[in-house]
């Protein structure tokens, strides 16, 4: 009966769409420029999931931005004012016909943020070491969102895959820092190398065979979660 963590994902890509609409960024406005929103990195800190029923708040705001990305921080509440998660997010936007990044100064989009003190740190990168498992998965049309690559949820559902539900059932998700280094398109095979450390730390790091040059990988994205 808890929320999966890859829909605190989801109320975090939702949300932010919807305020950025009301900044006159959003997805519409945006495709007139030829431009989409990104996420290249996550860090969610969680006191406790949502259970099914369960009414929750969530706020958001956007961070001032910086010569790369659009940070945003968004918190949520329980019924009783209890905190429940929080996260920051870094988000960028790409051109939609070469799927390059556009810097901010040159995107002719202004959103402006403030700080209240309560934002948390920007995650560091996950640096790649070898693990001992490994997992091959290919991205298929459900993985898809309308920008028409593999969507940022479903990057954390592919990592909870990676352990059985008797795990989930008595082990909960504290802490998780994503990274997405490259975007995943359809039918593209993606090997996952993961290993689970005693201390309850699950590490994952995604890679790819380059189109541009066979034999050559390249990291897609990289997850460590805190049990």
């Amino acid at each position: 009966g808890r929320l999966k963590a890859s829909a605190l994902l989801y109320f975090i890509q939702e949300i932010s769409g919807e305020h950025a609409a009301q900044l006159d960024a959003g997805w519409n406005t945006l495709q007139e420029k030829h431009l989409f929103w990104a996420i290249i990195r996550h860090r969610v800190q969680i006191t406790r999931l949502p259970v099914r029923g369960e009414t929750i708040t969530v706020e958001t705001w956007p961070m001032p931005t910086t010569k790369i990305a659009y940070p945003r921080s968004m918190v949520s509440f329980d019924a009783q004012g209890n905190e429940l998660f929080r996260s920051i997010s870094l988000w960028v936007l790409m051109d939609l016909e070469n799927r390059t990044m556009v810097l901010p100064g040159k995107s002719g989009v202004t959103v402006n943020g403030c700080l209240t003190g309560s934002e948390l740190a920007v995650p560091h990168s996950i640096l790649p070491k070898p693990m001992i498992n490994q997992e091959a998965r290919r991205v298929t049309y459900s993985c898809l969102d309308r920008n028409n690559h593999m969507n940022n949820t479903k990057y954390l559902d592919w990592v909870d895959d990676l352990l059985p539900s008797s795990f989930h059932q008595s082990r909960d998700p504290r802490e998780l820092v994503i990274c997405y280094h490259a975007e995943a398109r359809e039918g593209q095979h993606i090997q996952m190398d993961w290993e689970l450390a005693e201390n309850g730390f699950l590490q994952v790091d995604a890679h790819r065979e380059k189109t541009d040059v066979p034999g050559t990988q390249e990291r897609v994205f990289s997850a460590r979660i805190e049990f």
